[in-house]
């Protein structure tokens, strides 16, 4: 007859409020998983930075041409000589 195993411990024990220290992996295949498990995305990728950059490049240019072109110029102007007129 063989004796019965001990019962695993189901949550290391510590002091109340400290931290309990993970088993460290051991090969090198299990330090990567165990790295790539714990990590988080934080933030933007470089590709999204590049497609970030042209999106707010392109609407640079189109808010320039728009501000620049006649039109806005002209009731920019107008806008401003009503407005001196008013106060004199």
């Amino acid at each position: 007859m063989t004796a019965p195993l001990p019962a695993a411990d189901p949550a290391p024990a510590g002091r109340a409020g400290e931290p309990v220290a993970e088993p460290v992996p051991c090969g090198p295949l299990a330090r990567r998983r165990a790295r790539l498990q714990t990590a988080t995305e934080a933030g933007m990728s470089t590709a999204e930075y590049a497609v970030g950059t042209v999106a707010a490049c392109a609407f640079a240019a189109v808010l320039y041409r728009v501000v620049t072109g006649d039109s806005i110029v002209t009731g920019l102007t107008a806008l401003v000589d009503t407005a001196l007129a008013t106060l004199s």
